[in-house]
């Protein structure tokens, strides 16, 4: 296993909308950090905690298309499913986001990558949902914890 990245993941919340946004820098060009968020042989290698296995039932990365997939351990699961609403190579992802124990909680997320030169990009995610108190729920799950090791993971395999 390669070190733990030095790099911060920022997890805010909006105190005027119920939006969550979460910035993160890597040490790789957009191209690559895209390629790692859109191909599902390499999304199953870092999404998520670690700790969990993760199976991909689809996963059509394309403006249109579709995604669902699960988290599994300890024969507990926990699946996720929504749609592409946006996808542009090395720029923009705008998908729904729902995990299935929430059926009626949908966020609508965005990310941006932007190039920082250098062989580097910031990651800006934007979660959108219909309440504060759906927000909170979002945040006090423990999603934090996904979101940072996943991160790692994913300086892992970018530095491969």
């Amino acid at each position: 296993m390669t070190a733990t990245s030095t790099r911060e993941t920022q997890i805010t919340v909006d105190p005027d909308v119920p939006l969550v946004r979460i910035v993160r820098e890597f040490d790789a060009p957009p191209e690559k950090v895209f390629r790692a968020h859109t191909d599902p042989d390499l999304l199953v290698q870092w999404l998520g905690p670690r700790g969990y296995e993760m199976r991909i039932d689809r996963y059509d990365c394309r403006t249109g298309g579709s995604y669902r997939y699960v988290h599994a351990r300890d024969g507990e699961e926990f699946g996720f499913f929504g749609c592409f609403h946006e996808v542009r190579p090395s720029e923009v992802i705008v998908q729904t986001f729902t995990f299935e124990g929430q059926p009626d909680g949908v966020a609508l997320e965005r990310l941006v990558l932007d190039s920082l030169g250098a062989g580097q990009t910031r990651l800006t995610v934007t979660s959108l949902v219909d309440s504060f108190e759906a927000r909170d729920a979002f945040v006090s799950s423990g999603m934090e914890v996904g979101v940072r090791e996943g991160y790692e993971r994913l300086d892992e395999l970018l530095a491969a």
